[in-house]
């Protein structure tokens, strides 16, 4: 009977470590008021504003100038992956390589276009380096 159990115990959690997706999330930094909505692994998020694109791996939105989609997708390994976000009117657009630690997302631009956001009446770029967290 113990043995039972705790051949079930076991299989529960391996489960849920399986059912763990790094990279399906919604994060936030609060340092630059920044939402970033992903899902690596799949085209499954609907950008605000620009549905009749279809679902797509995601989007950044908050203090920035317009809303940024992910408009592809690689996932190196279970701690990396490079993104390239795109500007709402397709103008612009930016690599970035993400990465997660322990209880954060280091957002690191690579290459491409400087995110910008508005300050008084100026656009000023972000910083190239962004700390988000998970959503609470």
């Amino acid at each position: 009977m113990k043995r039972n159990l705790m051949f079930l115990v076991l299989c529960v959690c391996s489960l849920l470590v399986f059912g763990q997706q790094t990279f399906k999330a919604d994060l936030s930094c609060k340092e630059e008021n920044l939402h970033l909505v992903i899902d690596l692994y799949a085209e499954s998020i609907n950008v605000p504003g620009m549905e009749m694109f279809g679902p797509m791996h995601g989007y950044l939105n908050g203090n920035v100038y317009g809303i940024w989609s992910i408009t592809s997708a690689k996932v190196i390994n279970e701690n990396n992956a490079l993104i390239r976000l795109s500007n709402d009117q397709g103008s612009e657009t930016q690599e970035v390589k993400l990465t997660k630690t322990d209880d954060q997302y280091i957002f690191e631009q690579v290459d491409g276009v400087s995110i910008k956001k508005v300050v008084g009446k100026k656009l000023v770029k972000i910083p190239k380096k962004l700390i988000f967290k998970l959503t609470e």
